[in-house]
């Protein structure tokens, strides 16, 4: 990533945050940022508080302890301002299946606050820029497993976010799905110009260039270019330094819940 980049304004900006599920702490002291028209994989273990910070960011959860963000805008204080930058994509799937992705996306367009007309343009739009125009009428229990998670992705982008969170998006997909929606959303990154956050667990999933954060048990054990926590941690892939990071870390700390 070009170091003119850096120097911008975060997409997301993540200071000290902590959450407890009562006396366990599911984060502890998570601090990051995202570049805007970036790729960072937030890499970790099932368990390790990506979902509860998802959950954190999206406002879903109120922030507690620490600050978040988006485009210098405090989700806490200014959350129109900061959540209208936002697309987001859940973990789980929340399209209604029994209906069109015509209806599902203009049902979620009039959330955003565009009109009936300004929603079937932007839905076109969005739909085209994940390759799936020609399904615009058709009812989602008719789609793939990936198809849906592009229509996801497409309903993220109707009202044009400078920044798109995506949550596990490959979960339960095929080698070729999970391929296809990377794929996607690396296009997305580009022609778009847009930062990106995409959670996994799946270390594959993060590729050269991109940043990474490595979160286990609730804290973050490296963030930055894939290159250099690779060189930090004197290993000869991001597999290599993912198990030494979180091996070193050992169980001293406390538990942690998504």
């Amino acid at each position: 990533m070009r170091d003119d980049v850096r120097t911008l304004t975060p997409a997301l900006d993540i200071q000290g945050v902590s959450h407890r599920y009562g006396a366990r702490k599911a984060l502890n002291g998570v601090t990051f940022t995202v570049a805007p028209t970036s790729f960072t994989a937030l890499l970790g273990l099932n368990g390790a508080g990506k979902s509860t910070l998802f959950s954190l960011i999206t406002r879903l959860y109120a922030t507690r302890e620490g600050r978040i963000s988006i485009y210098g805008r405090d989700v806490a204080r200014e959350p129109s301002a900061a959540l209208g930058q936002l697309g987001i994509v859940f973990q789980s799937r929340a399209l209604d299946t029994d209906i069109s992705v015509e209806q599902n996306l203009i049902y979620h367009a009039a959330l955003h606050g565009l009109g009936r007309r300004e929603a079937l343009a932007c839905a076109h739009a969005a739909l085209s820029r994940v390759d799936l125009a020609d399904r615009l009428h058709e009812r989602v229990n008719k789609l793939s497993g990936g198809q849906m998670r592009r229509v996801e992705i497409a309903r993220a982008l109707l009202h044009r976010p400078r920044l798109l969170l995506l949550d596990e998006p490959t979960v339960g997909l095929d080698v070729k799905a999970r391929a296809g929606i990377l794929r996607h959303v690396r296009a997305l990154l580009a022609e778009e110009r847009i930062g990106v956050l995409w959670a996994t667990h799946l270390i594959d999933e993060a590729m050269p260039g991109d940043d990474v954060v490595i979160l286990h048990r609730g804290r973050v054990l490296a963030h930055g270019p894939i290159h250099a926590v690779i060189a930090r941690c004197a290993e000869k892939d991001l597999a290599g330094a993912f198990r030494k990071l979180t091996h070193d870390s050992g169980s001293e700390d406390e538990g942690a819940a998504e």
